[in-house]
């Protein structure tokens, strides 16, 4: 399916999209030196939400749509080097107002966040 939105984000910082369904995506992140908050190599947790909300923002994957709120868990910490993975996938649909549950995962397949994001379809482009 094709990309419909937020075509200009930085795979750099907040993912590549793997892949792009009706209702679902996923999006690849790999965590560099410049995302660290401290000499143990710990990953800011925005990346990692930044990740997930991408993710979110892909399942609905309409022009137009929006973040309006989330609800979040950090699971786990990250560290510099790791590969992380978000999963998400739209749970509800109540017309313009979307409902993304959203996951991410470590190279190990543990799960490092998850979250529920409410996406909002707007009739036109928010800066408009």
């Amino acid at each position: 399916m094709e990309q419909r939105t937020h075509r200009l984000t930085s795979e750099k910082l907040v993912g590549k999209p793997v892949k792009i369904e009706k209702d679902y995506a996923e999006v690849l992140l790999e965590t560099t030196e410049e995302m660290a908050v401290d000499e143990y190599g710990l990953v800011h947790g925005g990346f990692t939400f930044g990740l997930a909300d991408y993710a979110a923002i892909l399942a609905v994957n309409e022009p137009t749509v929006v973040l309006g709120k989330a609800d979040v868990k950090f699971l786990k910490p990250v560290k510099v080097g790791e590969k992380l993975t978000a999963k998400a996938e739209v749970s509800e649909d109540l017309g313009r107002k979307k409902i993304v549950k959203a996951e991410v995962f470590n190279e190990k397949n543990e799960k490092v966040f998850e979250g529920t994001f409410h996406c909002y379809v707007l009739e036109k482009h928010v800066l408009e």
